[in-house]
């Protein structure tokens, strides 16, 4: 089950060769990334591999991060994510890199969703608007939320208002329809979480 980081690009389409019908794909800019660290179940309790990508300057990260980056040979980098399970054959200082996916292979990739401020039930959970003729005052409003006496209370869970997006979101069954070594980029079909320029967890779905 390989494992990446990346940068999400943005949409394009593109066709293929076989056919010609086009395919809708997001282009993600997939690695290379260092393995700075293997946990093991004797050591750290579980198995996991912790990987590095994006570049930064080093007046951006703190002394510990470059410390630890540098034990491995590799230079300031952005993100540090750990991957349960994934292992497998990989060395302290190797890089990872977007070869390890394949044409056909289905994918899973997370991200952090775009941040859409604070919005009422309408926009958030597609509540039904009430009537708008009459001088009706319910127009978006998201009307009774619990009753008086009994339970004197609101439940916890209801569907509010509040924050839309901006939440860790994992999108499955992204069909990888290219791959491009030489440019370390990924091309899938679909959408992908995020803004452009979002770093995104890449594994293998299944």
């Amino acid at each position: 089950m390989p494992a990446l980081l990346g940068r999400k690009l943005g949409m394009t389409q593109v066709f293929d060769s076989e056919d010609g019908h086009v395919e809708r794909v997001t282009v993600v800019e997939a690695g290379p990334c260092w393995v700075t660290a293997i946990l093991t179940e004797e050591r750290d309790g579980y198995e996991a591999v912790q990987l590095a990508f994006g570049d930064i300057r080093e007046k951006k990260i703190t002394k510990g991060e470059l410390g630890h980056l540098q034990k491995v040979d590799a230079p300031p980098l952005r993100r540090l994510v750990e991957f349960r399970n994934e292992a497998g054959e990989l060395t302290l200082g190797e890089q990872v890199k977007v070869d390890v996916f394949e044409k056909g292979q289905t994918v899973k990739i997370s991200g952090v969703s775009k941040g859409k401020g604070f919005q009422g039930t309408v926009k958030r959970h597609n509540f039904a608007q009430g009537p708008v003729s009459h001088g009706s005052h319910n127009v978006r409003a998201p009307g009774s939320i619990g009753a008086s006496a009994t339970p004197s209370r609101v439940f916890k869970g209801i569907r509010g208002p509040g924050q839309m997006g901006n939440k860790r979101v994992t999108q499955r069954g992204l069909e990888v329809v290219d791959v491009r070594p030489d440019d370390n980029l990924l091309f899938v079909r679909g959408s992908v979480p995020g803004a452009k320029g979002t770093i995104v967890e890449i594994r293998t779905d299944g």
